[in-house]
């Protein structure tokens, strides 16, 4: 009876909301007999909903809120103490659970509870980074002259991403730019694994034919990073040409704005929300995908895009390079309205020119990220470290004489009572 621990800063119920989770997500190749969710927050989201996470899996739910009133507090050299104060209910969780392994999904509060796991248990453990901080922060202040508070907060989130990276097995970021975040802060084991998309829904665009009217879409969170306004105003100029933007956030009542400006709303869809599985569906029967980001990353709407086979229009971003973008199977533009105007005009007039990149991305793609061979590196990479653990008897005897199929203070529908 394999037992996996997956720990996670985010709300759950927020993720299924919007209707992101893949099939197996939490559980890829079905390594594991039980999954042990434990969330850093007060959510309690329905397991029902999220058995699809985990296969066949048993699941179970825990809760362990972080405690935003340590962050920056003073005197700073009490914040170990401090963490270690606030973690001791969630090593107890562990110990009742007994997992072989645990997984943590991004560097926060989860991976410092992973670390005091590990240090009290033995119990190892991996962490999957899905963004550079140091690029993209979440936590901390980036920037010229932050103001003593913004510095307390960012000693106190480098001190939680430093001890949960330099303490784990193994960590994996989903794409290679944030490698250089992860040799500035030390993680001592670092292999690249991308992320495991949609198995089940994502299909090969198999015809090029245009659609009447042509259809182009973007996917992607509506900020100021990845505003398409240069893609709506090209469309805008692309008379007959339909344009579905696919995402929320918080540019975009300017961007309806923009549409009306342009005389364009009746060509201009928004869906603030879509199911992935729907989303997949969607992607096969468009014409081209164009997007705009300044992020340092390959992002998982890209990647869907280029698994399907879609002709994908990109812009050059102002920083160094994307290298997962880097070969002839994207259209790179300059970020502006006449850079996508070229390119789009280009892929629609050009019916052999846009079949060809779509080719050349499927082939690309699946060759380097088909859900296939990811799903199997992960399951690879979980078996290896069992392997591992399961070379020191002692620790192995230890994890084992601990575990039951269900905790005593675990309800019947997986929840934690304490």
């Amino acid at each position: 009876m394999l037992r996996l621990l997956v720990i996670i800063p985010d709300r759950i119920s927020d993720i299924l909301e919007k209707g992101e989770y893949q099939p197996g997500y939490y559980n890829p190749g079905e390594v594991f007999d039980e999954v042990h969710l434990l969330t850093t927050t007060d959510d309690h989201p329905p397991l029902d909903l999220l058995q699809r996470t985990v296969g066949s899996a048993r699941l179970f739910l825990h809760n362990h809120p972080d405690d935003l009133t340590l962050v920056g507090r003073r005197p700073e050299f009490l914040t170990e103490r401090r963490l270690r104060k606030w973690a001791k209910p969630g090593v107890e969780i562990a110990r009742r659970v007994a997992p072989h392994l645990i997984r943590c999904h991004g560097a926060d509060w989860n991976t410092y509870l992973a670390s005091r796991i590990k240090a009290e248990l033995g119990i190892p453990y991996v962490v999957s980074l899905h963004i550079n901080p140091d690029v993209n922060p979440v936590r901390r202040f980036v920037g010229p002259g932050p103001t003593p508070a913004q510095a307390r907060r960012n000693r106190f989130y480098e001190h939680i991403e430093a001890a949960g990276l330099r303490n784990a097995d193994l960590a994996m970021p989903v794409y290679r730019p944030i490698l250089p975040y992860l040799h500035r802060i030390g993680a001592p084991r670092v292999e690249v694994c991308y992320n495991v998309l949609n198995t089940l829904h994502l299909r090969e665009k198999t015809d090029y034919a245009l659609h009447a009217p042509p259809r182009i879409v973007y996917v992607g969170r509506l900020f100021a990073e990845k505003n398409p306004a240069p893609i709506i105003r090209a469309v805008a100029r692309l008379p007959g040409v339909a344009l579905t933007i696919v995402g929320d956030g918080p540019i975009r009542g300017d961007l309806e704005s923009l549409t009306e400006e342009l005389s364009v709303a009746d060509r201009v869809r928004f869906l603030p929300a879509v199911a992935n599985d729907a989303l997949c569906a969607l992607l096969a029967e468009q014409d081209i995908f164009a997007v705009h980001s300044e992020y340092w990353e390959i992002s998982k709407s890209v990647l869907e895009a280029l698994l399907t086979g879609l002709p994908v229009v990109i812009n050059r971003r102002s920083g160094e390079p994307v290298p997962e973008l880097e070969g002839d199977f994207a259209l790179k533009v300059e970020p502006t309205e006449e850079g996508y105007l070229a390119a789009l005009r280009h892929l629609l007039e050009d019916d052999a020119a846009r079949a060809a990149l779509g080719g050349r991305a499927f082939a690309h793609a699946r060759a380097a990220w088909a859900p296939a061979i990811t799903e199997a590196k992960v399951a690879e990479i979980y078996r290896r470290l069992l392997e591992t653990c399961g070379s020191h008897p002692d620790r192995l005897h230890c994890i084992s004489s601990r575990a039951k199929s269900m905790p005593d203070d675990l309800t019947p529908d997986g929840t934690d009572n304490g």
